[in-house]
């Protein structure tokens, strides 16, 4: 039960199930708490939290130190390379005023380039150009206002709605500054930086960059934790231009030695607000601190919260700050929103019901969103057990399960999914149908981003939630999304709002991870708690569990006997082993009993 610095080992004690046992769940890493559990459709126990290697009031990247700038003679670099277009150059005021109105946006700064409305117009390369028009029609909003922003060498802040084709607006010109500058030499680190708060985010981006930094002969990697630090750290040495991390991974290996900043000119932080809520602002700062400070920055969000005004303010000079959309919290207005108010217990008929309703049909891919862990693994084997084709991802999952699961959605081979919030964001999938709140999330900003994955690049969607009297606190902010979309509101969420106010608060943080714990706890924890995590998925705050190995260090049973245990027992579980087949795929999701009557599709 030795642990290892990046991951305990998976398995877990199965108690009350019908599959066969796993092993028990590793001691968690050195690095920082528990280890994977079990898979978690197979019902493995969590693994405990293990000692950190980290003190225990030490913070991630406090061995790093802050370069004096102002003693370093910095290399120059070109950051400019924007040539006007002449048919930019041609349009009115008059006309580009009407394009910013009818596509509601804001735009803020001083001598701000005009919007591109064609492809032809943004002055990308030749071979870019020819792909990207491959792809697209023309330049979504955010797109034709970020790109000459972008290769002016300007900063910028783009506020705007999931799949609003923002990974492009930054990339693309990422690549084209990145080809301006000198060739990487040994040592060097990368020049372009992309920090995102998940790695299913990460990988998306990389896909990406991969895909049009190929055509420039560019090398590029994605960095995140859950996978093998070997092929990672081998990428960041041989030399890559473009480099997609997850904030806990990266500081590692800044700490290690394995990469630096030195030659990075162009940062990009997406979905800035997601890392914020996750508790990394610690750690971007330590990075930021490592970049030359005549960078040029780029923050992206789909929402604008002090926290995140605060860090444009800090990482930011002269920026363009660009708005689509309402300056309030708003969904995407491709997106029909039913809020269905109902008590705990009717849910699970409800949903029965609707699925019914929804495949009448045909196949269409459906998101179901839940509050926890232990809830998207007991959901799935409800629905499994009954026919439905689903699988489920949480932070739980080993890296190579969660790849299984989000092929198999993707293909269609699994149309319905079952998350906890770590796909609301970066999960890039373009045809899901509608998404499903089960759970209604702690903030009405997880909301706009869960339903976000629906209704996607102008395509329409659609939303169902299950409100109850227990989410009252949240009715009212709820009513105000609903409204400003133009929605019909159930009139039963008013009478909430008066409840909610009565309410007394558990904490107004934006961010709840998915279970609590310490140091390893949340249910055995993916890489341990937030405090001494270094890594993407914390097991929450520090608040509960007493000892490393959290509260909860068990998946299942919370109780004192599993503080420093092995994992504690996951109770009514009906999965098989955690293990893997001869073939590569999760045991765990190969071998469920076959539901009574074959399944539906």
């Amino acid at each position: 039960m030795v642990g290892y610095r990046d991951e305990g080992r998976s398995g877990g004690y199965q108690a009350n199930g019908y599959g066969a046992y796993g092993a028990y769940g590793g001691r968690g890493g050195a690095q920082a708490g528990g280890g994977y559990g079990g898979f978690r459709g197979a019902g493995g126990g969590g693994g405990s939290g293990g000692s950190s290697w980290r003190d225990k009031d030490s913070q991630p990247g406090e061995n790093l130190r802050r370069p004096k700038w102002e003693t370093i003679k910095l290399l120059e670099f070109e950051k400019n390379f924007y040539k006007e277009h002449s048919a930019v150059t041609k349009r009115s005021a008059m006309e580009v005023e009407t394009y910013l109105k009818e596509n509601d946006v804001t735009v803020r700064g001083r001598d701000v380039p005009r919007p591109v409305l064609n492809f032809s117009e943004a002055g990308l390369p030749d071979d870019m150009l020819a792909h990207v028009c491959e792809n697209f029609e023309k330049p979504t909003v955010i797109q034709s206002i970020s790109w000459p922003v972008a290769m002016s060498g300007r900063d910028m802040v783009g506020i705007a709605q999931t799949g609003s084709g923002k990974t492009l607006a930054f990339l693309l010109p990422g690549i084209v500054h990145i080809c301006q500058q000198p060739p990487l030499s040994r040592g060097d680190g990368p020049i372009c930086l992309v920090l995102c708060p998940t790695r299913e985010l990460a990988q998306q981006v990389q896909e990406v960059a991969m895909e049009y930094g190929s055509r420039a002969k560019l090398n590029s990697t994605c960095i995140y934790g859950g996978a093998s630090r070997g092929p990672q750290h081998r990428d960041l040495t041989k030399g890559i231009e473009i480099c997609i991390a997850t904030p806990g991974r990266l500081i590692d290996f800044l700490e290690s030695g394995a990469t630096n900043l030195r030659r990075c000119t162009y940062l990009v932080l997406d979905e800035a607000d997601r890392m914020l809520d996750m508790g990394f602002e610690p750690q971007i700062r330590k990075i930021v601190e490592q970049i030359r400070p005549d960078r040029q920055t780029l923050m992206y969000s789909a929402t604008w919260p002090k926290e995140v005004r605060q860090l444009a303010d800090d990482f930011l000079s002269n920026n363009v700050h660009v708005n689509i959309g309402s300056l309030e919290l708003a969904a995407n207005h491709n997106i029909r929103q039913v809020v269905e108010v109902v008590e705990e217990f009717e849910k699970h008929e409800r949903l029965l019901k609707m699925l019914e309703e929804l495949t009448r049909a045909g196949e269409p891919k459906i998101l179901i969103f839940v509050e926890t862990k232990r809830k998207a693994d007991e959901l799935t084997r409800w629905m499994r057990r009954d026919g439905w084709p689903t699988l489920s991802i949480h932070g739980d999952k080993a890296q190579q399960e969660r790849d299984f699961v989000l092929s198999e959605f993707r293909q269609g081979r699994s149309p319905i999914l079952i998350a906890t919030d770590v796909a609301a964001r970066g999960l890039d999938v373009d045809d899901i149908k509608c998404v499903i709140n089960y759970d209604y999330p702690n903030c009405s900003e997880d909301y706009v981003h869960r339903i976000g994955r629906t209704g996607r690049r102008d395509k329409k969607g659609t939303s169902y939630t299950f409100f109850t009297s227990a989410n009252a606190k949240s009715a009212q902010d709820l009513i105000k999304v609903l409204e400003e979309a133009g929605q019909d509101v159930n009139p039963k969420l008013y009478n909430l709002v008066e409840i909610g106010k009565n309410m007394r608060g558990r904490g107004r943080g934006r961010w709840r991870s998915e279970d609590d714990g310490y140091r390893g706890g949340g249910g055995g924890g993916f890489r341990g708690g937030k405090r001494g995590a270094t890594d993407d998925y914390g097991g929450g705050s520090a608040k509960r569990g007493r000892f490393d190995g959290g509260g909860r260090g068990g998946y299942g049973n919370s109780n004192g006997y599993n503080n420093r245990g092995f994992g504690g027992m996951q109770n009514s579980s009906n999965g098989a082993a955690s293990s893997y087949s001869q073939a590569g795929k999760p045991q765990s999701l190969l071998s469920v009993a076959a539901p009574v009557g074959g399944t539906r599709w």
